[in-house]
């Protein structure tokens, strides 16, 4: 999934930690929405050689990272919002069998994590443990799990289109191999988009 075939462009669905994390986004630009603003211009370059896509749901959450009034004007010339069918993708059986057993592991985790924070509260500030608890229970029941829906859209709909999946997110990146989804990591886009830029150019 997710190869373009001869005369088609190359389909890539996009999340928002391409923009949000500095890790990634520095490629593009010094703040999400500088590196907004470049990919959008690239990206328009690169066509017809690439398609973007970002699920609405994606895009929201976007919103909240990037004022709307620095938001490129062309940005839906550039990316196609699109939502999943929700009703039509099929996903197989033995995935939502895993995803349960990846929850119950996790809670079971959270639960170590939260009887080792009281048994280190003992004499501590109360404050200061649950800080702790809070963090190492986010990263025991959190990390790595699809915990959004925005994480399922922008699966959904990488899965509908035959799409690669550009996200940074663990949890997404695990589903998707899981389905056998092409992935373009995050940091490797710039690059790409400027070979298909050049390639479109020609």
């Amino acid at each position: 999934m997710g190869e373009a075939k001869a005369g088609e462009p190359l389909r890539l669905v996009l999340d928002t930690s391409v923009f949000t994390n500095p890790a990634t986004a520095s490629a593009f630009g010094d703040s999400a929405a500088e590196a907004l603003a470049a990919f959008v211009t690239i990206a328009r370059r690169a066509s017809p050689r690439a398609a973007f896509y970002m699920p609405p749901s994606i895009y929201e959450e976007l919103k909240t990272f990037v004022d709307a009034s620095a938001l490129p004007e062309d940005f839906e010339l550039a990316v196609a919002l699109r939502a999943p069918n929700r009703f039509r993708v099929q996903v197989p059986g033995f995935l939502l069998y895993e995803l349960i057993e990846d929850i119950r592991r996790r809670i079971d985790r959270g639960l170590r994590v939260a009887e080792r924070a009281v048994r280190e509260a003992g004499g501590r500030e109360v404050n200061a443990s649950i800080g702790r608890l809070r963090d190492r229970y986010r990263a025991a029941l959190r990390s790595g799990l699809l915990d959004s829906r925005e994480d399922v859209d922008l699966i959904l709909l990488a899965s509908e289109l035959g799409a690669a999946v550009v996200s940074g997110d663990r949890g997404v990146v695990t589903w998707a191999e899981h389905l056998g989804l092409r992935l373009v990591e995050p940091q490797n886009l710039r690059r790409l988009c400027d070979t298909l830029a050049e390639e479109s150019d020609d």
